[in-house]
């Protein structure tokens, strides 16, 4: 199994929008680095679902429950998407600046390339950053 984070802003699509649906489309990504993590993952892989701008914090586990297929918003054809569904949400909430004021992670993607939606995470990472939210991985 692989480990990811999603980035939305929750003015756009929340935490509490993804707890209410079944299975939704990861669309819009037009980085090809980010559309290419998307193409790397399998049913079954979780990350975490981090909400960006304002927040700026990861707020719950998903899963990828539809593998890499053609987004229907892409009128070039280049781009793709994934669908996720909910898993469950951290007890405590993880900041970005949690996050940046611990040494372990600053070779954590969402550091390095905080403008990338979709990264990928260490399995490592992933143990910690659980822990730190709260939740078992």
């Amino acid at each position: 199994m692989a480990y990811w984070l999603f980035k939305t802003e929750p003015g756009t699509w929340s935490w509490d929008d993804q707890m209410n649906t079944d299975i939704e489309g990861w669309d819009g990504v037009r980085n090809h680095q980010a559309c290419n993590n998307m193409r790397a993952m399998k049913i079954g892989d979780e990350g975490f679902f981090y909400h960006s701008v304002k927040e700026k914090q990861i707020v719950g586990i998903v899963k990828v429950a539809k593998e890499f297929h053609p987004d229907p918003s892409d009128a070039s054809g280049k781009f793709g998407m994934v669908g996720i569904s909910a898993v469950k949400p951290f007890k405590t909430p993880v900041t970005l600046a949690d996050i940046k004021a611990d040494d372990r992670f600053e070779d954590l993607a969402l550091v390095r390339q905080s403008r990338l939606s979709v990264v990928p995470i260490s399995d490592e990472h992933w143990t910690m950053l659980c822990e730190m939210g709260g939740v078992k991985p």
